[in-house]
Order: structure tokens, then C-alpha cells, then sequence
């Protein structure tokens, strides 16, 4: 209800101002927990999630609220993209609504403080907060982009429940050509060196742009290297059929008409990898029903963070109680058993 009457005057606002002033908001919010149906909890990549639906990096850059993101009914919550050196990004506006679609174009170039201002603060969050990821990436004017991901790996792992290696980011000039088979190998044998004798679990986000050959190649990568789950996927440089008018902007497209081509990445990676490996989806998902077709054809977790954009913040505690419907539905006692049901 509060959402209602504050999203008009948020949406006159300069999209990157409002989310400056909600960001704001939360951090008076206080820290704490939130009661979740235990049919919900499930076991991922070694760490015990007390729900499916998290926060998806990008919301908070700097990891200035994400431990407070459990209070408003999310599992978890992922920090970043941070990189080694602050950066100030791209050149502004780079952040555009399209209402008309329910989506949002970006690029915002991984703007954030660096890696060691958010240490700081996540140092302090409180152990009982939740499960935090922490997402890295690459300095723009890094000579070895390579070497900042090993050096993110080791500024991070003390702090992070989980990192998730962003090498699917459409704003940073070069950053996909890591997908390529060469160019991932060498990045995740460098990542897993980096991460040496430690338990951390070691996610990879990868983009929804991806042909027939690159999902095999990519599959056999995270198969070799032991990755521990797959983040499916970031925003689109694709366009589909769009209305509003800021549809030719450049930059990564997210929300409502990201929907279908994610989804089918998904069924594309689970199809390549079976169940060897955890899949995290994210991309379009606005409803309970949309989020347990995701589940059902093969993620263990989700993500979101545009639709949050268009129904408020209070959308992953109305996901969840979508999905305890849809489990009652068809006779599932724990979200897990529902993993890839409709998986080919």
C-alpha cells in the first residue's frame, strides 16, 4: 500500500536519483529476520538457503543495505558489482524506466566506491543477517582484467558467503569476449587459484546472448573447473518488440521482456549440464507462477531486482507465498523437489 503512493512521485524522479533516496531509506531500515515457511529452505553450493528468491547484484553496489534485504522477506541478498579500484562509471543519464514495458535499460559501467571501502562495511554486518554474495568484476582501464578477478577473489572471499564472477556485463567494452572457451578457461583457472584451499562457494553469471556452441563451451568450462553455480542470466543487449521511448537507448535491457529469453537460457543450461551444477535464474520474473516455471525447469534459487522497480519491495515475500500455493498445488513438501521437474 505505502508502495502505491509512493511509486508515482518516485517515477517523476531521475531514475538514478530515486534509487539513490531508496537506497537512503533502507539503510534507517533496522536490521532483522523475517519468519519463512521452512517448505522453502533448501541446500545449494554447500550453503543453507532459507528461501529461493534473492536480491540480484546491481540494487546495492556497495553493499550499504543488503543484510538488511532479509528483513523484507528475501533468502538473499548478492553485493556489486564491485571492482578492485573505485570507478565512477559511464557518463550520466545511463539509467532509463520503460514503463510502458516494464523494464529498465542500463549502463551503468560498474560504478561503485572499489573493493576496499565496501570491506569496511560489510565487515560490520551482523552474522545472524543472512546469506550475502558478493559479485566482482573488472577495472574499465585494467591492463589484466584477469588479475582483478583473482585480486577480487581474495580482497572478498573473507566477507562474502559466496562470490559470483560477472563476466556477462554488456556496459564495460570487451568484458563478454570472457565467455569465449579460451579466454574463460584461463579466467577461471586463475579464479580457483586465487580462491586456493577455501570453501567459498564460486558462482559465474553469464549473459542471456549466448548461441547453441557458446552454452556447450561455457558448460564444459564450469564443469572442469568445479564452478559452483551458474547465474542465469544478466541483462540482454538484444531488443525485443518494445513501446516506451526510451527503447533505443543503449545499454542492458532488464524486466518484463527479458522473461522469455532468459527462461530459455535456463532450459539451455540445465539441458547442457544436467544437474551437475546449480542453477540460479533470474531475468523477467514479476509473479509467484513465473518464478516457479523457473524453479520447475531447473533453477535451485532466482533473483530479481527490476521488478522490484514496478511492485514494490515487498515482491520476494509475495513470491514466496505464491510458491507455498503452488507447492501445496502439486503435492511438493520442499521447494527442492520441484527442481527441474519439467526439465528435459
Amino acid at each position: 500500500m505505502l508502495y502505491s503512493t509512493l511509486k508515482p512521485i518516485l517515477f517523476r524522479i531521475d531514475p538514478e536519483k530515486a534509487h539513490g533516496l531508496t537506497l537512503h531509506a533502507l539503510r534507517w531500515m533496522p536490521a532483522m529476520s523475517t519468519p519463512i515457511d521452512p517448505r522453502l529452505a533448501s541446500r545449494v553450493a554447500g550453503l543453507d538457503f532459507p528461501a529461493p528468491v534473492g536480491l540480484a547484484a546491481g540494487f546495492d553496489k556497495d553493499g550499504l543495505v543488503a543484510h538488511k534485504m532479509h528483513g523484507l522477506g528475501f533468502g538473499f541478498a548478492e553485493v556489486g558489482t564491485l571492482t578492485p579500484l573505485p570507478q565512477a562509471g559511464n557518463p550520466t543519464p545511463r539509467l532509463f524506466r520503460l514503463v510502458e514495458d516494464r523494464a529498465v535499460i542500463n549502463r551503468m559501467g560498474f560504478n561503485n566506491g572499489g573493493q576496499a571501502r565496501a570491506a569496511s562495511r560489510l565487515a560490520k554486518r551482523p552474522s545472524w543477517s543472512g546469506i550475502v554474495g558478493i559479485n566482482i568484476g573488472a577495472n574499465k582501464d585494467a591492463d589484466d582484467r584477469i588479475a582483478d578477478y583473482a585480486a577480487g577473489v581474495r580482497n572478498m572471499m573473507p566477507l562474502a558467503d559466496y562470490l559470483t564472477v560477472n563476466i556477462s556485463s554488456p556496459n564495460t567494452p570487451g568484458l563478454r569476449a570472457l565467455q569465449d572457451k579460451a579466454a574463460l578457461h584461463a579466467l577461471l583457472d586463475a579464479v580457483m587459484q586465487a580462491r586456493g584451499s577455501e570453501k567459498t562457494p564460486i558462482f559465474l553469471k553469464v549473459a542471456p546472448d549466448l548461441e547453441g556452441e557458446d552454452i556447450r563451451d561455457i558448460a564444459e568450462a564450469c564443469l572442469k573447473h568445479r564452478i559452483d553455480a551458474l547465474i542465469v542470466s544478466n541483462t540482454t543487449i538484444g531488443r525485443p518488440q518494445l513501446r516506451s521511448r526510451s527503447a533505443g537507448e543503449s545499454g542492458g535491457l532488464s524486466g518484463a521482456p527479458l522473461h522469455d529469453v532468459a527462461l530459455q537460457r535456463l532450459r539451455d543450461f540445465r539441458s547442457a549440464v544436467g544437474a551437475k551444477i546449480p542453477l540460479i535464474g533470474v531475468g523477467g520474473i514479476f509473479t509467484a507462477e513465473q518464478a516457479y516455471a523457473r524453479i520447475r525447469a531447473g533453477a535451485s534459487l532466482l533473483q530479481i531486482y527490476t521488478a522490484m522497480v514496478y511492485e514494490g519491495p515487498m515482491l520476494a515475500r509475495t513470491i514466496h507465498k505464491g510458491l507455498i500455493r503452488l507447492l501445496a498445488r502439486d503435492g511438493f513438501a520442499n521447494i527442492s523437489q520441484a527442481v527441474g521437474v519439467d526439465a528435459k
